[in-house]
This record gives C-alpha cells, structure tokens and sequence, in this order.
C-alpha cells in the first residue's frame, strides 16, 4: 500500500525546493510502500541489527523454522535458549522476547497507534529493549506511512543531505534541520528520494 499524499508531497517538494525537485525528476518511478506488520516489521529490524543483510536472512529463516509462522505469541511461547538456537545471540533473543510480550501484553497496540501523534508512538516504542529512536523512526516512515519523519540520526540521509546541498561536506544538525524545513510536512517522502538518490 502506497500513501495516498505522495502526489501531493511531490508537487509540494518540488515547489519549494530545485534540488529536491530534481531529485523527484530523476527518480521517476517507485514510491513509499507499507512493509509487513508491525510484529514482523520490528523484528526483522532487532534481527538485522548489526549484521548484513544475507546473515539477517540467514537468522530469519532459521528463526521461521524454529518457531513456525513467526508472530508474537509463538515467539513468547519460545524459551531464550530456543530463539537462540535458531541463530539470534543472547542479547537479540532477549530483545525479541520483550517485543513479543509487549504485543501479547497489549503494551504495544497497534490499533492505537493511527490516533497518536508521532512522538506519541516512538515513546512507545523504544520501551521495547533493542528499538531505539532510529529503529521508531524507520517504523513510522516504512509501516505507518508517517509523512513527516525526518531521521538525522541516519548516516545514509545525512550522506545524501551532504551531497546534493553541501558539497559532501560533514553538516550539523542545526544546518541540517534549516535545509529540511522547507520540506515539512513531507520530509518522509523527502528523505526516500535522498536515499533513493546513493542507489544510483
């Protein structure tokens, strides 16, 4: 599923901004799609912690055939020994249990979460060991469509940022956050065209 805002976003980007604008124009097709669900969405991110993205798969599919289909009350019913059998160290077992109990206990609820304003749902969530403000951020941007992220903690974003506005030079985050206020309230849609902008 694709936000139903992205048309604006983009006529708006491009309004405000020649190099967004060209950078929209450059990157002609693709837009922000929903991942997963919101189970699936965050553990994938505790089990990709660190490690590439082939060892990532590795762990899951391990874990999968640990666990059955993997959703928080089978995860729960697991042991720490079990989950890390299937390939997770000590600490991303741990990290994933508590993820799990979270959702059984009703401590993360996603039904709530579209009433929430956006710090609303991070504080939330990095109640959970192993989700930090960047995993949250990721969340809100790739599962809840949020349109106006803007993760500076990111180093792909501010490597883009670098690039298109500042010659490659390092940026602060008081310049950094001056050359991103024009993009609110789409700097999620903002952000995907910067990191789509290193693919290439």
């Amino acid at each position: 599923m694709s936000p139903r805002y992205w048309r604006r976003a983009v006529d708006e980007l491009s309004a405000v901004d020649p190099v967004m604008a060209a950078l929209i124009a450059n990157t002609p097709k693709g837009r922000l799609t929903q991942r997963g669900d919101p189970f699936h969405t965050l553990a994938r991110s505790i089990v990709g912690q660190q490690i590439s993205v082939a060892a990532a798969a590795g762990v899951w599919r391990r874990l999968s055939e640990a666990v059955g289909e993997i959703s928080h009350e089978r995860v729960a019913g697991h042991s720490l020994d079990a989950l890390r059998a299937a390939g997770l160290s000590r600490q991303k077992a741990a990290y994933l249990s508590d993820l799990a109990l979270h959702f059984r206990d009703g401590r993360l609820a996603p039904e709530r979460w579209p009433e929430l304003a956006d710090e609303e749902v991070i504080e939330e969530l990095i109640q959970v060991k192993g989700v930090g403000r960047w995993t949250a951020q990721m969340f809100l941007i790739f599962h809840l469509l949020r349109p106006d992220v803007l993760p500076i903690g990111d180093l792909g974003l501010r490597r883009a940022i670098s690039l298109h506005y500042n010659r490659g030079r390092a940026l602060s985050d008081a310049r950094l956050l001056r050359i991103a206020k024009p993009w609110a309230p789409w700097r999620s849609v903002a952000s995907w065209y910067l990191w789509r902008s290193l693919e290439g």
